[in-house]
């Protein structure tokens, strides 16, 4: 990929570039600014350049149509204070946009297109959008890595009819995955979490063949110990999984990755519930397994030890009551450890991950957050991503 950073002559010139600003609204408030937060370096990069900034991004799912509680405003009001810079919204139908319209004031330097996704065209990946949006520019910038698995006119399409380049953002999410997918230290741990272990089947089938430890937790780990026979009690479980962990334990046959699982757990009768230690043959028929055990906790704990590399991507348990967050932060708090004298690369993805570690306050004690979800887990699973092949 050309990389952004090697471009040289970017004054004056129109950029076009792709962010995610996909961040959480409630009442037309953001509630989680880490997106936000990370494109910033790119957006100064090319304030610095003397660039001409036209920013396309999305927010939710307003599938085609104009939806006012989806408009881009509160992040352009947002960014406008972290910048201190003044960003124009250009709220109108962008098929009446042409290039001069943009920047009339010689001062303007940063300018938003309104959500990208209210035109029906953007999902499709409709050439003849994709053309008219490369209209206003001279340069396309990918910076958006979480939405490079979608072929849509502004990720993928577009990068005919622009010279186009790779964001900061993307390329340091490229490279923070190829450290612990490619270029490994070994020995390498990867702890994975989520409630759906059909979604994941894929990832632990690319990584048992490069990783020393799959450490699997939360509620995709209670289809595995109630596929050893154990009592789940009324626990998250996803029907019709066997297939996918037979394939798992037929996958680790032929490797020397090790696969770890809860042998401990903490139960309550209800998500509010306080938290009772409990082992895998005393779970009661109206338990509900809500995080790790002592034991557990312990064991993986001495696994990061001993790890070089490290891949986190789901919480441990139900951490939204501090009865059963203990699991999740003592993982979090591991790797701090580790990483604060130097001895692990980590790398952390997974929007309930992020939620976790900011809780906490640790989130720059990694080496790498990924506010990516889908992108990151495809990437993972060893898939190619559109907007990344564009590029290339």
């Amino acid at each position: 990929m050309n990389s952004i950073k090697d471009q040289e002559n970017l004054s004056q010139k129109k950029v076009l570039l792709r962010l995610d600003l996909n961040v959480p609204l409630k009442n037309g408030v953001i509630t989680d600014e880490t997106r936000i937060d990370k494109i910033i370096p790119i957006v100064k990069f090319l304030i610095e350049k003397k660039s001409k900034i036209i920013v396309i991004s999305h927010v939710g799912r307003p599938k085609g149509k104009f939806d006012k509680i989806l408009s881009l405003k509160p992040i352009c009001e947002n960014l406008e204070k972290k910048i201190k810079k003044k960003i124009k919204l250009f709220d109108e139908n962008v098929f009446n946009l042409k290039k001069n319209d943009l920047f009339k004031n010689s001062d303007d330097q940063i300018v938003f297109l309104e959500n990208i996704r209210f035109y029906k065209e953007e999902e499709k990946n409709d050439a003849s959008f994709a053309k008219h949006l490369a209209g206003l520019a001279d340069f396309y910038v990918n910076d958006a890595f979480s939405c490079s698995h979608r072929s849509h006119a502004s990720v993928s399409k577009i990068t005919e009819f622009l010279p186009s380049f790779a964001g900061i953002q993307l390329e340091s999410e490229i490279n923070a995955l190829r450290k612990v997918t490619t270029e490994i230290k070994k020995p390498t741990t990867c702890i994975i979490g989520g409630s759906k272990i059909s979604t994941k089947i894929g990832i632990i089938k690319n990584l048992i063949p490069k990783f020393d430890n799959i450490v699997i937790v939360g509620g995709m780990a209670n289809n595995i110990v109630s596929y050893k026979g154990n009592n789940i009690g009324k626990s998250i479980k996803e029907e019709n999984c066997e297939a996918a962990i037979i394939e798992i334990f037929e996958t680790l046959k032929k490797h020397p990755c090790k696969i770890t699982f809860p042998e401990d757990v903490l139960v309550g009768k209800n998500m509010d519930d306080n938290s009772k230690v409990k082992e895998l043959t005393n779970i009661e028929d109206d338990d509900l397994i809500l995080d790790i055990g002592p034991k557990t906790i312990k064991k993986i704990k001495k696994i990061i030890e001993t790890s070089k590399t490290i891949l986190w991507n789901g919480p441990a348990g139900y951490f939204e009551n501090p009865n059963f967050a203990e699991g999740s932060y003592e993982i979090a708090n591991a790797i701090v450890k580790k990483n604060k004298d130097n001895s692990i690369y980590s790398v952390v993805g997974g929007g309930d991950t992020i939620a976790l570690i900011n809780q906490i306050n640790v989130i720059q004690d990694f080496n790498f957050v990924s506010t990516a979800g889908g992108a990151f887990l495809e990437y993972l699973e060893g898939k190619e991503l559109p907007g990344i092949k564009a590029l290339n």
